[in-house]
């Protein structure tokens, strides 16, 4: 039975797939986006997350700690007295994560859903995630990716599933390498996968200001995606500027390559020139 890190598992979830939903947030990505709002999901081992704005400085956690650098053995947690400080990442077996998920898996059911994988890059974990959804197969099952991964791993994951998520962030390769890190060949290659394929699926485009809300962008995208038998729409997500809340409490710093101040340019026109339905979440 394999082992995966979860960081996060949200309860009546409508933005992650159809119906009422669980979504699950596995740890570890291998993209490292400008406008990343899920800093504590990049790294794949459980980590240390401190409110470091509310910290009184009381000392209490350097008192019983025991190591010279943080290994995320959680013994500050219970010793501070404002609750600030806690561990982002649950080691958990694929058999522990399936009976979760089963506890109220009727239940969502009965409201036209059921459980996605999101993260991080829950494809990072393709072999975890692939035993949990063997284990699932009554249940309605989503992932929420990049698509950044090889086709076989891809191709092998989404055999499980019922419905597939895709970021395509930016179509220009030069343009996100230099905003996420990655190429995008093996997404685009793995978007052309779902638009030959039988399972329904979802084209996002996360709206950056000034990086990829432009018609260029929304162009290439859309003639790359059109005529896709299994597509149901293309999901604009605006940019929310709170998206660096997070980076201090993981010992990082939020610097955008962009203006996060500067409203998005949203326009559905040119998906609807090529016959896709579009939606603003």
């Amino acid at each position: 039975m394999r082992e995966g890190v979860v960081f996060d598992v949200e309860e009546f979830t409508v933005f992650d797939g159809p119906g009422l939903r669980q979504t699950v947030f596995l740890k570890g990505c291998p993209l490292r986006c400008s406008w990343c709002h899920n800093p504590e999901g990049l790294s794949g081992g459980p980590q240390l997350m401190v409110s470091t704005a509310s910290c009184t400085g009381c000392g209490k956690c350097r008192e019983v700690c025991r190591h010279e650098t943080c290994i995320s053995c959680g013994e500050c947690i219970p010793v501070c007295p404002l609750h600030l400080r806690r561990i982002a990442g649950e080691r958990m077996t694929s058999g522990e994560l399936i009976r979760r998920i089963r506890k109220s898996s009727d239940y969502y059911a009965r409201y036209g859903g059921g459980v996605t994988f999101s993260g991080g890059e829950p494809l990072m974990q393709a072999d975890f995630l692939t035993e949990v959804l063997c284990g699932i197969p009554d249940v309605h099952r989503a992932i929420e990716t990049s698509g950044y991964c090889e086709e076989d791993v891809f191709r092998r994951v989404t055999t499980h599933l019922d419905y597939v998520m895709l970021d395509i962030k930016l179509f220009d390769a030069a343009l996100h390498k230099m905003y996420t890190g990655v190429n995008n060949e093996r997404i685009l290659r793995n978007a052309r996968i779902l638009c030959e394929g039988e399972i329904p699926f979802v084209i996002r485009i996360p709206l950056i200001p000034g990086v990829n809300d432009n018609e260029e962008n929304f162009r290439s995208t859309a003639k790359w995606i059109a005529g896709a038998r299994a597509l149901i729409k293309v999901e604009l997500l605006p940019y929310h500027k709170t998206a660096g809340a997070k980076y201090a409490m993981v010992e990082k710093e939020y610097r955008p390559a962009f203006d996060p101040e500067q409203a998005v340019w949203v326009s559905q026109k040119i998906f609807e020139e090529y016959g896709i339905r579009s939606e603003v979440l």
